[in-house]
């Protein structure tokens, strides 16, 4: 049986993803971006904004300045490792077989080769990240994006994208597997290797983050604008050349688990 947190966890999060895939919107034909909630979008950016100025920001440069570079490497390693399983799942429900079998030898190399994902020599052996989540297989069978939404705390998302990630935790192999055995610590240990990847993130990426937050006219506009096109691009719903680069450097790995 579950620990009551976990499963009290749970139940929120299936409530909430229910709630997010019943209230996916339909925009308008001819609409790039569809934000019929910009008014609480804004206020939910504001907020944002203000922790990652007041907390996020400065925890980032005293953990990237502490702590070595090859740790944080680790770090983001076993995080990243931690959610292959989860990988593997979304690529059979896309169909993609091949990626599937690719990330499954990625994740048993790296953690056994690689001592539990803290290193990664499956990308040395050409057996590189082919990440993906329920968002992008919700995509691949032709769920529309809805509505453009800014999570509290996680940022930028869409109607599809925040459904997507809310099956992704409930569904995760890994929480699945070992929190009946170890409890709320799984659960807790794959929290803190995913929050040191955000903050290690939001490290390497301080010039970038920092110029669209604070260096813009409308750091709101600019975030909605951003994210929308890249996640297009990654997802092949747009051909904007220029957005993948930007999705590469800066949403993959600071928005997505």
């Amino acid at each position: 049986m579950l620990p009551s947190r976990a499963f009290a966890k749970r139940t929120l999060l299936i409530g909430l993803g229910l709630s997010v895939l019943s209230a996916c919107s339909i925009p308008e034909p001819g609409t790039d971006v569809h934000d019929p909630y910009e008014s609480v979008n804004r206020a939910t950016h504001r907020v944002n904004l203000e922790l990652d100025r007041s907390a996020l920001r400065p925890a980032s440069q005293v953990y990237g300045t502490l702590v070595p570079g090859p740790v944080r490497r680790s770090v983001d390693n076993a995080a990243e490792n931690l959610g292959m399983p989860s990988a593997v799942i979304n690529k059979v429900l896309q169909g993609d077989i091949g990626d599937a079998i690719h990330n499954t030898a990625r994740f048993a190399v790296n953690t056994t080769l690689g001592l539990l994902g803290l290193f990664d020599p499956a990308t040395e052996m050409g057996l590189e990240s082919r990440d993906t989540g329920f968002a992008d297989t919700l995509a691949n069978w032709g769920a529309s994006e809805g509505a453009y939404v800014v999570l509290p705390l996680l940022g930028p998302s869409t109607e599809r994208d925040a459904a997507g990630r809310f099956v992704d935790i409930l569904t995760d192999p890994i929480g699945s597997v070992l929190g009946p055995k170890l409890g709320d610590k799984a659960e807790d240990n794959r929290l803190g290797f995913m929050a040191g990847t955000i903050i290690n993130n939001r490290y390497d990426l301080t010039e970038t983050i920092d110029g669209i937050l604070y260096d813009s006219a409308d750091s709101y506009a600019q975030t909605r604008l951003f994210y929308l096109d890249s996640r297009r691009f990654a997802l092949g719903e747009t051909s904007d050349d220029a957005a993948i680069d930007l999705y590469d450097d800066l949403y993959e790995g600071l928005f997505d688990e």
